[in-house]
């Protein structure tokens, strides 16, 4: 078996807007397991920047440890890369984001890289609002470990060894909600559709977008008991709308189906557009998602979809009043203030 992949191509294939194949945005071939969820989601990150041509030097992969921390070798070979240690990957990328603000930071990790060892950098990068997309592979074990239960891991759940989980689960997408994520979203890797312009939509907000991604374990998680399991999601999946992203200056041309729908202006010009499918659901009042969540919760149903954003978000860089300019491209003179400037900061803190 070759684990290396062909360069050649068919001559007709689509190119997008600035010249890239599909297959541009792709990496090695993945070590995974086969079926696991996880490459579901890369294959989603490589459609999501495709359609809405990405340049790919323009996007910052960064990760902690764990088979979701494997991913970013599997997709976008051509962008900037982080491989970080267990449950540091957002102190890194907040380093990375202050330095050069130009660059799209998109940090992958999984339950146990963030709602265990993580947990403190985690809800630390929501606070500040740093402008990343943030996204779980969630499947409530640690894959890469031998499966033992992850914190994310729900209640009462069977594990494949047969042992039931005593311990309530993390919430991550409650948590965000509570402290006040500024894009908020829940998606299952087996529904391109509906994950695809979620990312989308992700890269586009000025500010934490975080994405949490039910990802089935096939090796040690997708046994009758468990909830994170491809035949338990698919059962009990609820969705709160048809999703649809439209980038700035594209013509719209989205069918919906009858019911309620709403658009979210971003602030680039890009649209989100929802057709609505749960009738007491506001994607921009964060108590409506928080009511929402917790009513599918009551009904054992998973939430997915974009269940809330924030369009007046307000990003570190925002909040920090930091200079437009990266602080890569900053020559010596500016960075040495004039002995009145100097003067004028000291007696502000006087």
């Amino acid at each position: 078996m070759s684990y290396l992949k062909p360069l050649f191509h068919h001559p007709e294939l689509k190119k997008n807007k600035v010249g890239y194949l599909k297959a541009d945005y792709e990496g090695v071939i993945s070590t995974l397991c086969a079926g696991c969820g996880h490459d579901s989601i890369s294959g989603a990150i490589v459609q999501a920047c495709y359609e809405i041509s990405l340049e790919p030097h323009r996007l910052a992969k960064l990760s902690g440890i764990g088979c979701s921390s494997k991913t970013p070798t599997y997709f976008l070979s051509n962008s900037h890369g982080f491989n970080s240690v267990h449950g540091r990957m957002p102190s890194i990328t907040t380093g990375a984001n202050m330095a050069n603000r130009n660059l799209i930071y998109l940090g992958v990790s999984g339950d146990g890289d963030t709602a265990s060892i993580g947990m403190g950098q985690f809800v630390h990068a929501i606070r500040r609002n740093l402008n990343m997309v943030y996204i779980v592979m969630n499947n409530g074990c640690y894959g890469l470990t031998k499966g033992q239960d992850s914190a994310t891991a729900d209640f009462g759940s069977v594990s494949k060894a047969g042992a039931h989980n005593p311990y309530q689960a993390i919430d991550l997408v409650g948590l965000a909600l509570e402290l006040n994520a500024s894009f908020v979203a829940r998606s299952f890797s087996g529904d391109k559709t509906q994950l695809v312009p979620l990312i989308q939509a992700a890269m586009s907000h000025p500010g934490f977008a975080f994405i949490d991604i039910i990802s089935p374990c096939v090796t040690f998680n997708n046994n009758v008991g468990s909830t994170k399991s491809y035949s338990h999601v698919r059962a009990h999946i609820e969705s709160t709308s048809q999703f649809d992203f439209v980038p700035r200056e594209e013509e719209i041309t989205v069918d919906y189906t009858e019911g309620s729908s709403a658009e979210v202006e971003l602030f680039d010009g890009s649209k989100i557009h929802l057709s609505k499918l749960a009738p007491d659901w506001n994607p921009t009042d964060r108590n409506t998602a928080v009511n929402r969540l917790q009513a599918a919760k009551d009904h054992g149903q998973i939430l997915t979809g974009l269940l809330y954003i924030n369009p007046d978000s307000q990003d570190l860089h925002k909040k920090l009043n930091t200079v437009q300019k990266p602080l890569n491209h900053l020559k010596e003179e500016e960075l040495t203030p004039e002995v009145g400037v100097l003067e004028k900061i000291n007696q502000s803190f006087r």
